[in-house]
């Protein structure tokens, strides 16, 4: 692979991951609530459910879910609803930066929360299918490109990801009070209603 091609691989995947979505709203959420290290936890399963979708990729399950629309459909509402049900359990936490359902604070809920969020949203499938075949050559050995290409790519997922959850931290610091929590929690909310709901709305 040639040096031109992996920084422009590097420049647009930091401009795409830098881009707030799930995964980010999920790393401020948490990192507010919990701090980055016990976040750490909710990474790890963000970069497990990444890693697994980038394998179905692989595999061909990106050109399945291009074909078959009531597939899409299927997933892409299993993910809206979970995002949905996120912003529920943040507008119902009220002045209270601890989440209403008490297994929230366990490393191995919010592991399983951070999975579930990446694996929820089947265009990244459809991404990871069209994005990353177009920085490999062809006419060179595949398997140190995608080797190349994939570690770069999880170090400035992880990295963005550490960097968000560092700014939740940073703003728990801010909310001293009551209304600011409740302020914060509505926030979460409503922007966890917003990317449910323009999941839902997706099209292929």
């Amino acid at each position: 692979m040639s040096l031109q091609i992996w920084l422009a691989f590097i420049a647009t995947t930091c401009f795409i991951s830098a881009t707030p979505g799930p995964n980010m709203l999920l790393m401020i959420s948490h990192g507010a609530r919990y701090g980055w290290r016990a976040t750490t936890a909710t990474m790890a399963g963000t970069i497990v459910g990444l890693a697994l979708l980038l394998s179905a990729s692989a595999m061909g399950v990106s050109t399945i879910l291009a074909a078959s629309a009531p597939l899409f459909t299927a997933l892409k509402m299993v993910g809206a609803l979970y995002l949905l049900y996120l912003g529920y359990q943040c507008w119902h936490a009220g002045s209270q930066l601890s989440l209403p359902n008490a297994n929230a604070d366990t490393p191995r809920a919010r592991f399983r929360t951070g999975l579930t969020i990446a694996l929820s949203n089947p265009k990244a499938i459809l991404f990871a299918g069209a994005f990353l075949p177009q920085f490999i050559n062809p006419s060179l050995p595949q398997g140190p490109q995608w080797l190349i290409l994939l570690s770069s790519f999880f170090v400035i997922e992880l990295s963005w990801q550490l960097i968000y959850a560092l700014g939740g931290m940073s703003l728990a610091r801010w909310l001293a009070s009551g209304q600011r929590i409740k302020a914060f929690n509505r926030s979460c909310a409503l922007a966890f209603f917003a990317v449910g709901g323009a999941l839902a709305f997706a099209k292929r």
